[in-house]
């Protein structure tokens, strides 16, 4: 197996150092890195140029994980590419999981991020108009190569949910996902205690757009996207009862939701249109050439 490890990264320079250091334990030397930097202002990119286990250096000036993680499968050689995040280190057994799983013919192989929320459980696939999908986190994922050409990588439309739309795509093209729980990571909480406020308009901008895009304009794409809506609007009134969250801030966040979800399944449909093939990526590897600024290749 020749492997690619594609390290995304983002202002989080103490904890991707872990994760380097991790990789560099646990991995063989035959292991080619790639680190996607940008656009951080802590001096990733100064430590990361003095490593000397680092084959390449990305640095890029979008805040978008797709992007990040399209630039580095563009610099990526290996037959087999994973994607780590940049405060993720994997376990011991994390490199034997993957090459066990390529072997035996898996197409994309996905395990646990230890210390990381969710609002799913990723292990349990979901149906969606008939098919049947398994989300995967992009923090910790590994796909044979092939795969990703079919794809043309991930959709940079998307600033968040890259992954679970390459997980429908996945399903569509009828490549299979695999979990194991030996594929393990774990995530370096930093000093900001690990947790970021979520953003509703970008996430259910994602939502309604790779709902549409996939699956076009159904009854199942309006319903999921209202229901979705609706539970996470009682949870949000729960905070405000309980002190949690203000009224103003519950509505502001309503009318994100709102806002945001018509034009995610505006722009779905357009997508739809603008590629109807199996693939669906109008915004994929293929469309774009300037995503990095600086590289810095060692190979």
């Amino acid at each position: 197996m020749e492997l690619s490890v594609v390290v995304s990264t983002l202002n989080d320079r103490e904890q991707l150092l872990s994760s380097l250091d991790a990789l560099a334990e646990r991995t063989p030397p035959s292991t080619e890195l790639i680190v996607v930097n940008g656009p951080s202002s802590d001096g990733t990119t100064g430590v990361v140029r003095e490593r000397t286990d680092v084959d390449v250096l990305v640095e890029i000036s979008e805040r978008n994980p797709s992007v990040s993680r399209n630039a580095g499968l563009r610099a990526a050689e290996g037959d087999v590419i994973a994607f780590l995040g940049g405060e993720c280190a994997i376990e011991h057994s994390w490199y034997d999981a993957i090459e066990r799983s390529i072997a035996t013919g898996t197409d994309v192989v996905t395990g646990p991020v230890t210390g990381k929320q969710r609002d799913h459980d990723p292990r349990t696939p979901r149906t969606v108009a008939g098919r049947r999908v398994v989300h995967f986190d992009g923090d910790n994922v590994a796909f044979d190569r092939t795969v990703l050409e079919a794809l043309d990588g991930f959709d940079e439309y998307l600033e968040d949910g890259g992954e679970r739309d390459c997980a429908h795509r996945v399903a569509g093209l009828g490549f299979d996902t695999d979990w194991d729980a030996e594929m393990a990571a774990r995530r370096e909480v930093g000093t900001d205690g690990g947790q970021t406020d979520r953003n509703w308009g970008t996430a259910y901008r994602s939502l309604s757009y790779r709902l549409a895009k996939n699956y076009g304009p159904r009854p199942t794409v309006l319903g999921r996207t209202i229901g979705s809506a609706l539970r996470d609007g009682s949870a949000g009134v729960r905070g405000v009862l309980t002190g949690e969250e203000t009224p103003t801030g519950w509505v502001s966040d309503g009318t994100d939701v709102v806002s945001n979800a018509a034009r995610g399944l505006r722009d779905g449909l357009f997508a739809r249109y603008a590629d109807r093939s199996s693939q669906r990526n109008p915004n994929g590897l293929s469309v774009r050439h300037d995503r990095a600024v600086h590289v810095y290749d060692r190979r």
